[in-house]
């Protein structure tokens, strides 16, 4: 037999659902985010870390944009240099982290975001 839900647990469970909903919405963003900031930086730069993009992304959650990198190796977008510089974030007391390139993909995919971009920019004009 099923327990019945209280008013209050039922408004609990509502909250958490909405608050569920509202980080996936936030986490796809701060991905995309992510994402466009590798590509930029590794069709411009032959290496980077998250040193040279940290600063320009928004207050992402605890262990994010590692966490974004990842998905990004494990997609074969980048791959690790077998290189690390030491880490310009205060919270990682200088701790080592990878530096990083973009693969044939990687850069396959930034060309043909940076083709739509021009295009784009042509019918705007």
């Amino acid at each position: 037999m099923t327990r019945r839900l209280s008013v209050a647990e039922r408004l609990a469970s509502t909250e958490k659902d909405e608050l569920l909903d509202d980080i996936a919405k936030h986490s796809e963003w701060d991905r995309f985010l992510v994402e466009q900031a590798v590509l930029h930086f590794g069709e411009q730069n032959a290496t980077f870390s998250c040193n040279m993009i940290r600063d320009l992304l928004p207050d992402l959650g605890h262990g994010f944009l590692g966490a974004a990198i990842v998905s990004l190796r494990t997609a074969g977008i980048i791959e690790h240099t077998g290189q690390y510089v030491p880490s310009t974030s205060g919270p990682t007391h200088g701790h080592v982290i990878s530096v990083w390139r973009l693969t044939a993909d990687g850069h396959r995919i930034a060309r043909q975001r940076h083709q739509a971009r021009v295009q784009q920019g042509r019918a705007a004009a």
